[in-house]
């Protein structure tokens, strides 16, 4: 089996299809794969460290007011059709799949138009410009929320989850609590903001942490980003309450999540995939800076659902977020009923649901 899978400029996109792909491999026996990415976005570093096969496309997104770079989209975006036409018929994929960012367009829409199956997955409750663009062209839109099947043609959606879920759905909880060096009766409350940190998190809780005396009961597990740590640690000092573990990364996270009672994170796909498969409560704080304000869109959603608190940046300071841990973690009604939710969105089997749905597009 030959696969092109597309996807790039942020982890939202990339993790998906790695964690695709691992399901590929996992039940495929004979499989060659490329990934076609942007040669200046995260995909670049991230894939070719798997020892994923990586061709580089150089690729802009549009811009959502006039603007003469949109010119120079169009023109990059029919030269990256032309050099993907050339680069499938070299290649012969059974398949194309994309799964967001505006680097998988050329890529999907040229295997369109050469009559290759395709395949694109949303992972956000409302789905990108790209995704939206391609869904005219391809024979199957994957989504990964109830409700995101609206902005796509009837007859081509299947709601499958997110891929990602797979990875943290087997994930163990004693694991977790024994990387930390916390006993396990004790209830986990994590903050953190994505990988590099997310500044405005990292000061509200820096100014709450002498409030953690006043929830003894809980203990906070508070990841800062590696580009904050050494700042955060100088402004904490040397009077650490007892229940504050300081990280500047951790490489275990779906072990950590499993052991995790309430987490405070921000809104992105990848990781609303991942507290749903674990059922696991959560206070989202979207961030206003990423492509269609999305993470809000995303926040609001698992809040109607009953299944998150949202607090936007702007309303974010440290007595909101101190009243809305106290209110939940006091409540355990309420955060047993915000998990039954939350694992009631999940999709656990997600990767092998979009693995069938592929091969049986191939035997169509």
């Amino acid at each position: 089996m030959r696969i092109i899978i597309s996807g790039g400029g942020t982890g939202g996109h990339i993790y998906p299809a790695l964690s695709l792909l691992k399901e590929f491999k996992k039940r495929e026996s004979d499989i060659e794969i490329l990934y076609v990415g942007s040669k200046h976005g995260l995909e670049a570093d991230i894939v070719q460290k798997e020892g994923i096969p990586f061709f580089p496309l150089k690729v802009s997104g549009f811009k959502r007011k006039i603007s003469w770079e949109n010119l120079r989209t169009v023109y990059r975006f029919i030269n990256g059709v032309s050099i993907c036409k050339s680069l499938i018929r070299k290649f012969k994929p059974d398949i194309v799949i994309g799964t967001g960012g505006y680097v998988c367009a050329p890529v999907v829409y040229a295997a369109s138009k050469l009559s290759i199956p395709t395949l694109i997955h949303e992972q956000n409750v409302i789905p990108g410009l790209t995704n939206q663009f391609l869904s005219r062209y391809v024979d199957m839109v994957a989504v990964s929320f109830s409700g995101s099947e609206q902005y796509f043609p009837a007859k081509k959606v299947k709601l499958t989850g997110n891929p990602r879920a797979t990875e943290v759905a087997t994930a163990e909880a004693k694991q977790g609590f024994e990387s930390l060096h916390i006993l396990p009766e004790k209830k986990i409350v994590l903050v953190v903001g994505g990988s590099r940190g997310a500044r405005p998190i990292n000061e509200t809780f820096l100014s709450m942490i002498p409030r953690l005396v006043e929830l003894p009961d809980f203990h906070f597990v508070y990841v800062t980003g590696e580009v904050h740590y050494e700042k955060v640690v100088q402004r904490i000092g040397e009077h650490v309450p007892t229940n504050l573990s300081v990280y500047p990364f951790l490489y275990n996270m779906p072990e950590v999540l499993a052991a995790t009672s309430l987490i405070i994170n921000r809104a992105g796909a990848s990781f609303l995939a991942e507290i749903t498969a674990l059922g696991l409560p959560s206070i989202l704080i979207p961030s206003p800076y990423v492509t269609n304000n999305h993470q809000e869109k995303n926040a609001r959603w698992m809040e109607e659902q009953g299944a998150s608190i949202m607090l936007l940046e702007k309303d974010l300071n440290e007595m909101a977020l101190f009243q809305a841990i106290h209110d939940l973690m006091n409540d355990e009604t309420r955060l047993i009923h915000m998990s039954i939710k939350a694992k009631s969105l999940g999709k656990p089997e997600a990767a092998e649901l979009l693995y069938k749905e592929a091969k049986a597009m191939l035997r169509a």
